[in-house]
């Protein structure tokens, strides 16, 4: 069976998704037998580099909020990644543009370490409060799940894997992908969302055909318009 995975790094449930299929997968008798395939979706394709002001910031003025409101619906996120066994800071994260860090996924699953690249990238970025735009943090990252850093350099200065990305983000809009995570069965099941682990065994477990759009009711998620940091 593939699983392919549209997300982006600086999604905090695409993090989430990721640790609540895991658990479905690690207790699943043929789980192991799965293929996971990262697929690149930037929900800000314009975001700069570094943005001049902190996640807090920026949240409370995407949602017309306060800040103790922006701080509170951060706090319910950091609360529920928790129940999965996730540390997130808010407080240190570094927003900015992913489009170098899904280049640097690609070039990790020529090299068979996509998945660690992909959970090292996060990690960075939710707890560690690394930047995903800094060459040297990308570089070090690499170096840190066992990628050539020489490579991960070369392709930081260049342009390569930019079509790979590119072409992850048009399958999603062909299929029609607007929030992320969205996880992808054998290439027609499709389930939208954080979802609860049963989900992903009850996918698992028995696949009903339907179209990319028809799988479970949707969960919380990340699209272009933000994040669902309160899906209560």
């Amino acid at each position: 069976m593939k699983i392919e995975i549209w997300s982006d790094i600086a999604c905090p449930w695409c993090y989430i998704g990721k640790r609540r299929l895991e658990r479905a997968l690690a207790a699943h008798p043929d789980g192991d037998q799965v293929e996971i395939v990262w697929r690149s979706f930037e929900l800000d394709p314009t975001a700069p580099p570094a943005a001049e002001h902190s996640l807090i910031e920026l949240l409370a003025s995407k949602y017309g909020m306060s800040l103790e409101r922006a701080r509170q619906m951060q706090d319910h996120v950091t609360a529920v990644a928790a129940e999965d066994g996730l540390a997130f800071h808010f407080e240190d994260v570094q927003p900015g543009n992913t489009f170098d860090a899904h280049r640097l996924i690609h070039l990790a699953h020529s090299a068979g370490k996509q998945d660690a690249m992909k959970e090292r990238l996060l990690r960075a970025y939710f707890t560690d409060g690394g930047s995903l735009s800094d060459h040297d943090a990308l570089t070090a990252a690499a170096t840190d799940v066992g990628l050539d850093p020489d490579a991960a350099r070369a392709l930081l200065a260049s342009d390569s894997h930019a079509d790979d990305v590119r072409h992850d983000e048009s399958r999603a809009r062909e299929l029609g992908i607007r929030g992320v995570p969205f996880f992808l069965f054998n290439g027609e099941h499709g389930v939208s969302g954080a979802q609860p682990p049963e989900v992903f065994t009850q996918l698992l477990d028995k696949l009903q055909p339907r179209s990319p759009g028809d799988g479970a009711d949707d969960g919380p998620a990340c699209d272009d318009q933000g994040c669902e940091l309160d899906p209560r």
